[in-house]
């Protein structure tokens, strides 16, 4: 007694398994890579399928009873396990278990059916309804699939063909169980073109699932690069811009020096207190944090006209418009007083000190300017060094 449309020959079997198998490792790279459910479910049924190709096998070479049972229950558990991964959905992660288990519960109301119409008194009762439901669950999961890449579109091909395929097998199963002795031979070998044309089918459909895969993580590449080119568009138009501090760097001073300056207010040069020990002591990876905060505490305590420049190393220079040395002052202190609270990731604590040094512009060119302030910083150093 032949199960249906399983091979009879040894090697044929052997050679489904091993393809099976292949199937299942595609799809399970493909969950290990994506953890999307749909892909999780396909591998489970691969495998599933693997096992009941091998009782088969056991059933061939020694016909039961006894193998014709766990054959026909892993059978429908495949055909179970496909509708599961149609209701799962091919658009993301874990998002919702319940719809796969409760398509879970259908395992047993086919097996009851399948009893009831006779798969007792011969195999290819049940098989043909087995078949039948398979051919449905092809056609299910092709409905579910979106993605608008030649992958995708040949995935949800082979998925259609396979329905087509199934679904002739289902039809002859059913009339080869209504009348056996009726060209008999000539239908069993139209069965053997059908599972070679299945076996194609499915070698596509995995193949088809990785290109569809690939396709989705370049297209997913290229949104994030559109996310980049909008989340900094102008660090992208702006050269001038010092890559650790964001804050405007060394050719943008020297240009802003140049010029003459049209407007009133103080210029202040930073430096950072014995930056170098720091360094020396706990690595250039903490100097850069350090710097990299102190230019974003420049930039958030600035108003919208002010400048802030890193002049070079651990220096900085800020231009504050139209206010005046006093106020500056004790901006400054302010500024002081809560890096005295900074913290480096890994060693806690580490008071920070700088030094400053304020002139008033009136008018004059930036880099006399700037060379004043310079020497105040200094003046200011010496004094609590």
């Amino acid at each position: 007694m032949e199960l249906g449309n399983i091979a009879a020959d040894g090697n044929a079997i052997f050679f489904h398994i091993a393809a099976v198998l292949l199937f299942g490792l595609v799809f399970l790279f493909l969950w290990r890579q994506s953890k999307i459910v749909y892909f999780g479910l396909w591998s489970i049924a691969w495998a599933a399928k693997g096992v009941a190709l091998l009782l088969a096998h056991v059933y061939r070479t020694a016909p039961s009873p006894l193998w014709v049972v766990p054959f026909a229950l892993i059978e429908f558990a495949f055909t179970v396990l496909l509708f599961a991964a149609g209701a799962a959905g091919f658009s993301g992660p874990i998002r919702n278990w319940r719809s796969p288990l409760k398509i879970g519960l259908g395992l047993p109301i086919l097996l009851a059916v399948a009893y009831a119409i006779g798969w007792h008194t011969h195999p290819r009762n049940w098989q043909a309804l087995n078949t039948a439901a398979l051919s449905v669950a092809y056609l299910y999961n092709s409905t579910g699939i979106r993605s608008i890449g030649i992958g995708g579109h040949v995935f949800r091909m082979a998925l259609l063909g396979l329905s087509a395929v199934f679904l002739y097998d289902a039809a002859v199963l059913a009339y080869l169980s209504v009348d056996a002795n009726s060209a008999t031979a000539g239908w069993t070998h139209l069965l053997r073109y059908s599972r070679l044309g299945g076996l194609t089918l499915q070698s596509a459909l995995a193949f088809a699932a990785l290109a569809m895969w690939i396709e989705n993580q370049q297209r997913r590449l290229k949104e994030l690069s559109g996310e980049i080119g909008r989340i900094r568009p102008g660090e992208v138009q702006r050269p001038d811009l010092d890559d650790l501090t964001g804050l405007l760097n060394h050719a943008a001073l020297d240009r802003r020096i140049r010029e003459t300056p049209d407007f009133e207010g103080v210029m202040v040069v930073c430096d950072i207190d014995n930056f170098k020990e720091v360094n020396d002591r706990y690595g250039h990876l903490a100097g850069d944090e350090i710097l990299r905060s102190i230019g974003h505490l420049f930039h958030a305590s600035i108003r919208r006209e002010d400048e802030a420049f890193r002049w070079g190393g651990d220096e900085f220079v800020i231009l504050f418009h139209d206010q005046g040395a006093e106020l500056v002052n004790q901006r400054m202190q302010e500024l002081w007083r809560r890096l005295r609270l900074f913290r480096v990731r890994g060693y806690g604590l580490l008071p920070i000190s700088f030094s400053w040094g304020i002139a008033q512009l009136n008018g004059r060119p930036l880099r006399e300017v700037l060379d004043e302030a310079d020497r105040n910083m200094y003046k200011h150093k010496a004094s609590h060094r």
